[in-house]
């Protein structure tokens, strides 16, 4: 993440996303296949680390390996076969995207940081050491058993987020880069996918 001053000289808190070009692999069409689409690769992969159906899928359309491939249906685009989509043809300044990646995984953690239970929140009346436990889970003798969805302590993160309404602040068309407020899912370097 990073920071601009916007016109009215407030610090505004951005991410910056690397959004193409993208390759057009393979182009939907309603008489061919019910609906329409654009397929679209960005990333550069190793030709020894791609498996063969897919070098076959990239040489069709006149490029080379790449590592994410991606449907998006009912784009405005017409682009045919090969075609780069940049930036500056799909977003501006304003835009209103939503944001889909897999966030930071945080490992097992328990019910205080991935919960937000409070605690005992006292250390007197013979707690020792039972400021962060869950307390009691269940219920008296019927059920009889853990409840479905008791929130307990476990794996935390690493799971597919979408962050919804994020405001384009700039478009650089020249590095195919895009800045929009607020946080994204995932670490640096991460692949997202951009939905307008």
């Amino acid at each position: 993440m990073t920071s601009i001053y916007d016109a009215f000289g407030k610090n505004v808190a951005c991410t910056i996303i690397e959004a193409g070009p993208c390759v057009v692999t393979q182009v939907r069409t309603d008489e061919t296949d019910g609906y329409s689409a654009l397929q679209l690769a960005y990333g550069d992969r190793k030709p020894s680390k791609t498996p063969a159906a897919l070098s076959v899928h990239f040489e069709k359309a006149g490029t080379a390996p790449k590592h994410k491939v991606l449907e998006f249906r009912d784009m405005s685009l017409e682009k045919n076969l090969g075609d780069l989509v940049k930036v500056e043809e799909v977003f501006q300044e304003g835009d209103k995207v939503n944001v889909v990646g897999t966030s930071k995984g945080k490992g097992f953690q328990g019910v205080v940081k991935r919960h937000g239970f409070g605690g005992v929140g006292q250390s007197t009346h013979g707690q020792h050491n039972r400021l962060r436990a869950p307390g009691s889970i269940g219920n008296a003798s019927y059920a009889a058993r853990v409840m479905k969805g008791m929130r307990m302590a476990g794996q935390m993160g690493n799971e597919r987020v979408k962050v919804r309404r994020l405001r384009v602040l700039k478009v650089y068309p020249e590095q195919n880069l895009i800045l929009v407020k607020g946080a994204v899912p995932g670490h640096k370097g991460a692949y997202v996918i951009i939905e307008k």
